[in-house]
């Protein structure tokens, strides 16, 4: 179900003056995006996007009181008509034209004012929306920074999600979230993993209990939130299975609408899950700057093999 914001939860958190169309205030919004109706105000409507907060600046202002009454009139009842636009914010805390104040009330569409300055206010309204409007999911994992690198690491319960989270606290890296991982995606295709308010700076380790991170390690042991770059899954391991010993299978996993690269660790006695953890994020960086160690070592070998068969030719 998509997400929805009301006109009224825009007034109270930005604390707009509400100037007309009052009745209007239950109206949702349901795009981050903002628009200036520019070329409407010139009496050109074909493409304009209906579903959008209108904004109205020192420029749109002023080219409306350039206009002839009935011209002014015509294209400010055309720009209130629309039962889907969510709303008119005036910023700069400018003078309302009586005519906009008329539709709006005809229409029922909320007129807000701010002394804000319209670029700023744009900006601080669409960062809102983006973060009410954003899909998210929960998902069963820990969420740890490594080394700069935003890990969750998945796996059924019991493999050793929280013990492994907890040596790498204790390593000096830091904890997002642990059991529940509230992840939100932006406009620009990037997952935000952050901690569900009651388990916050919680850690739970069986047999121990549940632990606050922040008070044993300290402040510098936790984050809020943490942009996830890389899914490491655990699992037990599968004598029959075939794992990659190279690296050069590069796996992914969907969360919500993004493909996040993954990293498969079979888990058995023995095993340092932690330094695997924080060798998988060095490599990681390593394949961002440009180096594959793997690609290095498959092009290495493919020119031994060459060299040696032409020495038996």
């Amino acid at each position: 179900m998509a997400k929805k914001v009301k006109v009224s939860e825009l007034v109270n958190q930005f604390g707009l003056e509400v100037i007309s169309g009052e009745q209007g205030l239950k109206r949702t919004i349901t795009v981050d995006d903002l628009y200036r109706p520019g070329l409407e105000m010139a009496g050109y409507f074909e493409y304009h996007p209906l579903e959008r907060v209108q904004i109205l600046g020192k420029t749109e202002l002023a080219f409306l009181a350039m206009l002839p009454e009935e011209e002014r009139k015509d294209r400010i009842d055309r720009l209130c008509q629309s039962e889907v636009t969510p709303c008119i914010i005036v910023t700069r805390g400018l003078d309302v034209p009586h005519e906009l104040i008329d539709a709006s009330n005809k229409n029922e569409l909320p007129v807000l004012r701010s002394t804000v300055a319209t670029t700023i206010l744009s900006s601080r309204i669409t960062g809102f929306l983006e973060r009410k409007l954003a899909p998210t999911a929960t998902i069963h994992g820990v969420l740890v920074d490594v080394y700069g690198v935003g890990m969750l690491i998945t796996g059924s319960s019991g493999i050793g999600k929280s013990e492994t989270a907890l040596e790498l606290v204790k390593r000096g890296h830091r904890l997002i979230a642990d059991d529940a991982v509230e992840i939100r995606q932006t406009s620009d295709s990037q997952l935000h993993g952050t901690a569900p308010e009651l388990i916050r700076h919680l850690l739970e380790i069986r047999g121990v209990g549940i632990i606050n991170v922040m008070t044993l390690f300290g402040a510098g042991a936790i984050r809020n939130n943490k942009r996830i770059t890389l899914v490491v899954k655990l699992e037990a391991w599968q004598q029959e299975k075939q794992y990659d010993r190279l690296g050069l299978d590069e796996e992914t996993t969907r969360i919500i609408d993004t493909d996040v690269p993954l990293v498969t660790i079979p888990v058995r006695p023995g095993r340092n899950l932690a330094v695997i953890i924080e060798v998988a994020a060095m490599n990681f960086r390593l394949k961002r700057m440009g180096y594959n160690a793997a690609l290095q070592f498959t092009a290495k070998l493919t020119e031994t093999i060459a060299e040696d068969v032409d020495d038996l030719d």
